[in-house]
C-alpha cells in the first residue's frame, strides 16, 4: 500500500480516504436530508470493509437497535468523543475509520432531526439517541440537557440497551469548551420535538403517553398547557411531572446530604449505639489492657462518636423568577428549596413571581404541588416579589435570601435599591443567575456589575455552586 504524507506523518491513503468519505457522508446528510448516492455506496463500501454493520448507515436505526443486535458495540460508544491516550508509534488509521463510523452514526441521529409532525416513539427514539452522544462524550445521559443525570435508567417502547452511566472508567476529560455548546443545542433540538409532537393527543392515549421520557423540554411544555387539560391528559401529564420531579429530588438531595448542618455538639453525650461506635478510640484506650500471652485485648470502656451538632435556626427564602425564560431554574429550585425544607431547624419560605408574586411556603415541602401552582410566561417585576420577601426578614443574621433570575427587570433602580437593603441589614443575599444542568443563562449585565459592586457577586453556573452556598451558611 503507498503511503502519502499529510501534515508531516505518514499514513496510509486507503484508510485516510475511507475516513474523509465518512465524514463528507456526515456533513453532506446534515445540512441536506436527500441522499448523496455516491457517498451512500462510498460509505457502505468503507462500513463493510472494515467489518462494521451496515445499519450504522440506517437513518431509521436507532443507536439501540444496532447495540441490541451488535452488543460488542455498546463498550465502544462509551467515551467515544473523549480524548484518548496519546498512542506510541503515531496514529492508529485503521481505528479512527472505525471511531468515524461509530461517530457518524451518534451524530447523524441527534442533529437530523427531520421535519413535522413527531410521534411519542419518535421523540423517545431521540432521547435515546441523545443519551449516547453523552455516553459518547463521557458523561451521564440527561445531564447536557438540563435533566436528571445521575445514570437515571429512561423507559422507552421497544426495550433496547439503556446508555445508563458514561462507562469510560478512566479520568474525565477536559470537555469545558465543547460541553457548553452541545448542552443548549441537545436542549433546543429536544424542545423542537415537543413542540412538534400533538402533546394533547399523545397525553389522551395512556398507551402512547407511556413512551413519554420525563425531560426539561417536556416539563416545561406540560407546564405551559396544564390548564388546558382535562381527565385522562391530565392525570397522565401530572403523572410525568410528579415523575420528573422525584427523579430530579434524588440527584440533589444526594448532592445536600453530602454535607452535615452545624459544628458538633459535644456538651451531648453520643449515643450509645453500634453505628456511633468509635472502633479507632476504643482500641487506642484500651491498648494498656493487651495481653501477651493470651493475645488478647480487653476492653474496659467503649467510645463513641459525637453525633448531636449544634445548630441555629435559619431562615431560608427563596425568590424564582418563574416568566418564560427561567422554566429550568423553576424546576430545579422548587425541588431544592423542598429538599432544604426537609433539614432540621431551616425555615423555607418560596416565591415565585413574574409580574405578579405567589407565596408558595405553604407547598414548599412538595415541588410537584408547588409546579401545579406555577404560571409560567409573561413579564418580569422583581418588587412585587421583594414586598412579599421583605417582611419574612424577621433576623437578619440568621436569613438567607436566594433571588433567581435573569434580572432583566422592570423597575431595575428600585428593585436593586431594595436587594441592598436587605444585604445591608445583615442578611445574607444570593444572586442567582442560573441553576440550570447545563450551566447555561444569560443575566442583565447592568446588575451583574451592581452585585459585583456590592460585594455579592451573581452565582452563574450548575445547580451545584448553589447547593455549596447554601451548605456553607447553613454549616
Amino acid at each position: 500500500m503507498s503511503e502519502a504524507s499529510i501534515g508531516g506523518v505518514l499514513a496510509p491513503d486507503a484508510d485516510e480516504n475511507r475516513r474523509q468519505v465518512l465524514y463528507w457522508r456526515l456533513l453532506a446528510r446534515l445540512f441536506d436530508p436527500e441522499e448523496q448516492p455516491s457517498l451512500e455506496s462510498a460509505s457502505l463500501g468503507v462500513v463493510e470493509d472494515i467489518g462494521l454493520p451496515p445499519a450504522l448507515l440506517d437513518p431509521g436505526a436507532s443507536v439501540d437497535s444496532v447495540v441490541q443486535r451488535h452488543p460488542e458495540l455498546a463498550a465502544e460508544f462509551d467515551g467515544l468523543m473523549t480524548p484518548g491516550p496519546e498512542e506510541d508509534g503515531g496514529r492508529d488509521r485503521a481505528a479512527e475509520v472505525r471511531r468515524a463510523a461509530l461517530v457518524s452514526k451518534v451524530l447523524l441521529n441527534v442533529f437530523a432531526s427531520g421535519s413535522g409532525t413527531v410521534t411519542a416513539e419518535q421523540l423517545a427514539r431521540w432521547q435515546s439517541d441523545a443519551g449516547w452522544l453523552e455516553r459518547a462524550l463521557g458523561c451521564r445521559p440527561g445531564d447536557l440537557r438540563g435533566g436528571r443525570g445521575g445514570g437515571v435508567r429512561a423507559t422507552r417502547a421497544g426495550g433496547g440497551v439503556s446508555p445508563t452511566g458514561t462507562g469510560v472508567g478512566g479520568p474525565t476529560p477536559d470537555l469545558s469548551r465543547l460541553i457548553p455548546e452541545i448542552g443548549p443545542e441537545l436542549g433546543s433540538i429536544e424542545a423542537g420535538l415537543v413542540q412538534r409532537m400533538r402533546l394533547r393527543e399523545v397525553l389522551a392515549d395512556p398507551a402512547l403517553a407511556s413512551r413519554l421520557t420525563p425531560s426539561m423540554s417536556l416539563i416545561e411544555q406540560l407546564l405551559r398547557d396544564k390548564d388546558n387539560l382535562s381527565g385522562v391528559a391530565l392525570a397522565n401529564a401530572k403523572a410525568l411531572i410528579r415523575r420528573y420531579v422525584d427523579e430530579v429530588a434524588q440527584v440533589l438531595r444526594s448532592q445536600v446530604d453530602k454535607a452535615t448542618v452545624g459544628e458538633l455538639d459535644r456538651s451531648v453525650p453520643p449515643k450509645r449505639v453500634f453505628r456511633n461506635l468509635d472502633l479507632d478510640r476504643t482500641i487506642w484506650k484500651n491498648l494498656t489492657n493487651w495481653s501477651p500471652e493470651e493475645e488478647r485485648l480487653y476492653v474496659d470502656r467503649l467510645y463513641y462518636r459525637h453525633t448531636s451538632r449544634k445548630t441555629t435556626p435559619q431562615r431560608l427564602i427563596v425568590v424564582v423568577d418563574q416568566s418564560g425564560s427561567m422554566v429550568d431554574s423553576m424546576v430545579n429550585c422548587t425541588i431544592l428549596a423542598s429538599i432544604f425544607a426537609g433539614l432540621p431547624k431551616v425555615d423555607v419560605h418560596l416565591i415565585a413571581y413574574d409580574t405578579q408574586a405567589l407565596d408558595l411556603t405553604p407547598w414548599a415541602h412538595d415541588p410537584f404541588e408547588t409546579l401545579l401552582r406555577t404560571k409560567l410566561g409573561g413579564g418580569t417585576d422583581g418588587t412585587v416579589a421583594m414586598a412579599l420577601a421583605q417582611p419574612k426578614i424577621a433576623e437578619p443574621r440568621n436569613t438567607v435570601v436566594v433571588w433567581i433570575s435573569d434580572f432583566y427587570e422592570w423597575r431595575t433602580d428600585e428593585l436593586f435599591e431594595s436587594m441592598a437593603a436587605v444585604h445591608r441589614s445583615g442578611a445574607k443575599f444570593i444572586p442567582v443567575g442560573s441553576v440550570t444542568s447545563s450551566g447555561r443563562g444569560s443575566v442583565n449585565p447592568w446588575f451583574r456589575e451592581k452585585f459585583k459592586d456590592l460585594g455579592t457577586p451573581v452565582i452563574s453556573g450548575h445547580i451545584k455552586k448553589l447547593v455549596h452556598e447554601l451548605k456553607t451558611f447553613l454549616t
